[in-house]
């Protein structure tokens, strides 16, 4: 994983997101994450960043979201699970979301932009080596509990694509993921 890609895009999302104007009762959230997928790597993490806007609207929530996810497995080929290098994929990206609280249940949809990357490890020789980048965008819907105002659970459903959005008819959707976690507000 390149940090310095990380480190930049990381100081960029939290500059940007504290250009959002201050309102009294906006908060600040800060989220992990497990993440599962079917494609390999299947099962990763991931972190996020939330800033509310509008911190006054007693029903209606919208906000930006940081995120950022990691997966990593072993590659294995051949019969006898030879180990060839291991698999990471992380991407990161920022999203705008809007929902509606609903006593303790938030439910939320959101859309976003960002930046994927898939490295293979150097252990071994192989064609596919190396690492590939691009550019996505995702969609997600998803529900935060908040049994103390403090703390939030929250399950999501995210689709993400490199593809134009004209050509997803064309083909896949692109890789969904399930997303379980939980934030604290401050």
């Amino acid at each position: 994983m390149n940090i310095k890609k990380l480190l930049l895009a990381s100081v960029t999302l939290a500059l940007l997101m504290g250009t959002v104007p201050q309102a009294a009762a906006a908060q600040w959230s800060i989220g992990a994450s497990y993440q599962i997928r079917e494609e390999a790597p299947e099962n990763g993490f991931g972190i996020r960043l939330e800033r509310e806007l509008l911190g006054a609207a007693p029903v209606l929530n919208l906000a930006l979201q940081a995120h950022f996810s990691y997966f990593s497995a072993d590659n294995y080929l051949g019969a006898n699970d030879i180990t060839y290098g291991e698999v990471e994929n992380y991407d990161y990206g920022i999203a705008a979301l809007g929902g509606v609280s609903l006593g303790l249940i938030s439910p939320y949809i959101g859309l976003g932009l960002g930046s994927t990357t898939f490295e293979l490890g150097d252990e071994a020789d192989l064609p596919g080596e190396g690492s590939d980048s691009s550019l996505y965008w995702n969609g997600f819907i998803g529900a935060k509990i908040s049994p103390i105002p403090v703390v939030k659970p929250f399950v999501e459903y995210r689709i993400q694509s490199t593809q134009e959005f004209e050509d997803l008819g064309e083909s896949d959707m692109g890789n969904g993921r399930l997303i379980f976690g939980i934030y604290i507000a401050f």
